[in-house]
């Protein structure tokens, strides 16, 4: 029995709401082949209800998940793993070679996200993060295959967003599940078409990287891609013009800036990309400003954040490279 929290979208896959901030915003994706199950993203801890009413609205338990497998380990991706697998006592994570490490000891995500949003924020929107005994732990080679029941997930190092990022293809089905590399894909902005763009959120803003990920995405020929932000959309090929073009725009914002003062930068640069995001949603939904603004506010910031980062890399290299 699906409910609006989680719903088949076809191939023995289940879109699970993870709840974050509102609903719609992040999903994960419970996929099936027989008796086994695997997840891929897994949301925060809050999401853990969500997840387990899915497996068993499915008619399955949380013993029968094999994988639990993070594009990368972004909180919004990642941060439930820890309890998960508690839960999941089978189960194995699967994720990029360098993601393995913060799932092992969450020490310094934990940190780190909590120095960004505030322990009160932390705590409210995540929750602590529990360790993984590295023995449950694979760290997934470039195209290594992981089998479920008859049907191989296919982890591909995809670059861009995260150097830590991967996507996985399910190849008895064709959905690629993306995390953040085909970017966001919000419903209420997907009349009369899908809206994609860019999430460029501290601290690894590759644009090169990301699309030369698409490049090898797309040559795999997916039959839908699944956003974790959010749900699946067919025609994968048609809309990878919109993302490419928001990767490239975002980039030309922080090159022009990159000549600028560093006094300012941040608002000059989250003005800019607030147009960019802000008024491109306008024109292409035909929704309120408002509206649009409460649902891509969050990413607006982010986004702009992301840019700084990738200008304060670039110049270090190039102190760096002065200095050899």
């Amino acid at each position: 029995m699906s409910t609006p929290l989680h719903q088949d979208i076809g191939q023995g896959t289940t879109l699970i709401d993870c709840l974050l901030h509102r609903p719609a915003l992040a999903a994960c994706y419970l996929v099936r082949d027989g008796e086994e199950l695997a997840l891929i993203d897994c949301g925060t801890n809050h999401s853990i209800p969500q997840i387990l009413g899915a497996i068993e609205d499915s008619g399955a338990a949380p013993e029968q998940v094999r994988w639990i497998i993070p594009t990368h380990v972004h909180l919004d991706h990642a941060g439930g793993a820890g309890r998960l697998m508690q839960r999941c006592v089978n189960a194995t994570l699967v994720t990029h070679p360098k993601g393995v490490p913060h799932m092992i000891d969450p020490s310094r995500l934990q940190a780190g996200a909590t120095a960004v949003y505030g322990e009160a924020a932390f705590a409210r929107d995540f929750g602590d993060l529990e360790p993984i005994p590295e023995a449950r732990c694979i760290a997934a080679e470039d195209g290594q295959s992981f089998s479920l029941g008859s049907r191989p997930l296919r982890f591909i190092h995809t670059p861009g967003h995260a150097n830590h990022h991967g996507c996985i293809l399910d190849a008895h089905s064709g959905y690629l599940f993306t995390g953040d590399t085909f970017g966001l894909g919000y419903p209420e902005l997907a009349t009369p078409s899908p809206y994609i763009v860019a999430t460029t959120t501290p601290v690894a803003f590759d644009p090169d990287a990301w699309e030369q990920s698409l490049d090898r995405l797309l040559a795999l020929g997916p039959s839908a891609v699944c956003l974790t932000h959010f749900g699946r959309y067919g025609h994968p090929a048609d809309l990878a013009p919109m993302l490419r073009e928001s990767i490239r725009a975002h980039a030309e914002i922080a090159l022009r800036e990159e000549a600028n003062p560093p006094e300012g930068r941040e608002e000059r640069l989250h003005k800019a990309v607030e147009h960019l995001l802000i008024d491109g949603a306008v024109a292409h939904s035909g929704l309120p400003r408002e509206q649009v603004t409460a649902l891509l506010g969050d990413d607006v910031t982010l986004n702009a954040q992301g840019l700084a980062v990738w200008l304060a890399r670039r110049a270090k290299r190039r102190q760096n490279q002065a200095n050899a």
